[in-house]
Order: structure tokens, then C-alpha cells, then sequence
């Protein structure tokens, strides 16, 4: 990998983003849809704010309350009110905003910084994606650890 290769040169720039009030729903179809595990949540004026991936979709249906069962002398019972709670919860967790369960304060990158600099903070931080940023916090790019790859695979 030549390491002082700049971002620049490998980074995607047609990149998926979400708005903060996007619902959950339809951002878990767009990741699938594009084949991605994160996107960058950008606001009004397009900086990034945050970063949604699938693990906080993950965490985010992990978080929903099973309904709680008793097993008496052989027989089930749902506690009162479970249920409802579940259906709540579930609701919440799919058809909230990306807002809710992004992770805020993403890792990022310039995109002149070098690929040796993208490397380290992509393992230094256990992310596989990094948005591209210019010096106002605005979006103009992805690059991944396959960006990273491929530039390496690529080295004469």
C-alpha cells in the first residue's frame, strides 16, 4: 500500500447517508439494499453527526423486552402487561429515528490525510468505514478497510 497515498484517491463518493429524522425501517432497507454496514448521518447543511451501521441496529433490537414467562406445575403464564410492553418496545426499536440509536461522534478522516493514517485509525478504533470529510465537517466521501485492500492489492 503506498502509504502517503491520500484518501482521496481511493475513497467512494457516492455515499449512502441518513438524516438524523430518518425513520429506522427504511434506513435497515436502504443498508440492505446497497449491500453496505454503515452509513454517515449527515444534518441540513451536511456534516456528518453521526454514524449508523447495522450493530446499532443489532443493539437496538436487542434492546426490546421479551415477555416474561412463568413455568407453574407444568403450566406457561405471561405476566400482565408483557406483551404490550413487547409490542412497544418493538415499535420503538424498528420504527424510531436513525437519531435514536446512531452512534454519535463518529471516527473520520480528511481527505488528504494518507492511507496509512486511515489504516491505523480504522484498527485503532475497530470500525470498518470512515467518513471523508473536509474542514468544515462536511461529507465528501467513505472509505472502508476494502478501499484499503484494494489499494494495496493494486501496488505494483
Amino acid at each position: 500500500m503506498p502509504r502517503s497515498q491520500p484518501v482521496r484517491d481511493v475513497m467512494t463518493v457516492d455515499v449512502l447517508t441518513f438524516a438524523p429524522d430518518d425513520e429506522v425501517r427504511s434506513a435497515m432497507a436502504a443498508l440492505v439494499e446497497r449491500d453496505v454496514d454503515a452509513a454517515p448521518v449527515v444534518d441540513g447543511q451536511g456534516r456528518v453527526v453521526g454514524l449508523l451501521s447495522t450493530s446499532d441496529l443489532i443493539v437496538a433490537e436487542g434492546q426490546v423486552h421479551v415477555p416474561t414467562v412463568i413455568t407453574l406445575l407444568g403450566a406457561s403464564f405471561e405476566l400482565p402487561g408483557e406483551r404490550k410492553r413487547f409490542g412497544e418496545d418493538l415499535r420503538r426499536a424498528v420504527g424510531g429515528t436513525v437519531a435514536a440509536v446512531m452512534t454519535t461522534d463518529p471516527h473520520t478522516i480528511g481527505p488528504d490525510d494518507t492511507l496509512e493514517r486511515a489504516a491505523t485509525l480504522l484498527h485503532q478504533h475497530d470500525v470498518s468505514r470512515l467518513p471523508v470529510v473536509d474542514g468544515d465537517g462536511r461529507l465528501v466521501g467513505i472509505v472502508a478497510r476494502g478501499d484499503i485492500v484494494r489499494a494495496m492489492i493494486a501496488e505494483p
